[in-house]
């Protein structure tokens, strides 16, 4: 089996390409990365990647060199995206050539490849903000251009449920945790790094916002299950626990007792975007439920010093 991830060299990318590495059916992975983030974590370290990895240094709108590595290929998994905070509104064009075009390309490149197998990882942020609980189903009303993008890359995907391919939409929550492609700007991995570098975490508006998570570990794992696991093509939501941003500073200050929290604009209330748990993918990672302070106890060891 042929395995080609676009945004393979990124924070899930890396996890998710690891993960594959394992799996005895696959004879080829390739890594489709443009490296626009500067992170070269995938290809260092002391845990090295099989022979059946190799890395395509090339951008998501090079089609005529998309549809070249695209020959061969059984199963697609698409991650490239330029990828921003929930609901941070920058960048429009960027996003609506990559996130938008950039997947509308991949996908007619696609209809005319033999793939049989298409991961769109999508996000939560299509459901714009909502006090209550919102999932497959619920109105789409996306607050910013990098969900507006999310969902048009959706519009295309979507075409394939109806082709002779298995599609798979997954809108995922706020990914964190430790892996060797470090993402800082979520915000559990931005408030685990001030905690334990300045003592100190930035908390904007009341804190009483909610997101939903799910570590990096369970999102890897799953994608990769989904290679070969037998999962009715369709839309799923990729969701572990929805927490308070309060809740989680409380936790992280239990493992740093010194730590101070300063809250800006506190007088300013934040969206909040609550997603329902889907126990028919999140079944498919076998992971134990653990706690959020387990979690971050041991986030916290992989820091240096």
């Amino acid at each position: 089996m042929k395995v080609l991830i676009t945004g393979g060299g990124g924070y899930i990318g890396t996890e998710l390409t690891y993960r594959l590495a394992e799996n005895k059916d696959i004879t080829e992975i390739v890594v489709y990365d443009n490296l626009s983030r500067a992170n070269y974590n995938l290809f260092i370290g002391q845990t090295k990647l099989n022979n059946k990895v190799s890395f395509v240094h090339a951008d998501l709108l090079d089609t005529i060199t998309l549809k070249k590595h695209l020959k061969g290929v059984d199963v697609l998994y698409h991650l490239a995206a330029i990828v921003t905070t929930p609901f941070a509104d920058r960048n429009a064009h960027q996003y609506e050539q990559i996130n938008h075009w950039g997947t509308a390309e991949l996908v007619y490149a696609v209809e005319e490849s033999e793939v049989k197998k298409f991961v769109y990882l999508s996000s939560a942020s299509v459901y714009g903000s909502s006090a209550d609980e919102v999932g497959v189903g619920s109105v789409l009303n996306p607050k910013s251009f990098y969900g507006i993008s999310k969902m048009r890359g959706e519009e295309h995907v979507n075409r394939l449920l109806d082709k002779d391919i298995d599609a798979y939409i997954i809108r995922c929550g706020n990914v964190y945790g430790y892996n060797k492609s470090m993402r800082f700007d979520s915000v559990i991995n931005k408030f685990m790094f001030a905690a334990n570098f300045k003592n100190m975490i930035p908390i904007n508006g009341d804190g009483k916002q909610h997101r939903s998570f799910i570590h990096i570990d369970k999102t890897g794992l799953i994608l990769a299950k989904l290679c070969g696991e037998v999962l009715e093509p369709g839309i799923y939501d990729l969701a572990e626990d929805t927490l308070s941003i309060n809740y989680i500073a409380d936790t992280i200050k239990e493992i740093y007792p010194e730590l101070e929290m300063i809250y800006i604009n506190q007088n300013i209330k934040l969206r909040e975007l609550k997603i329902k748990n889907d126990p028919k993918i999140n079944g498919l990672a076998g992971i134990p439920v653990r706690s959020l302070k387990n979690v971050l106890e041991e986030f916290k060891t992989q820091f240096s010093y």
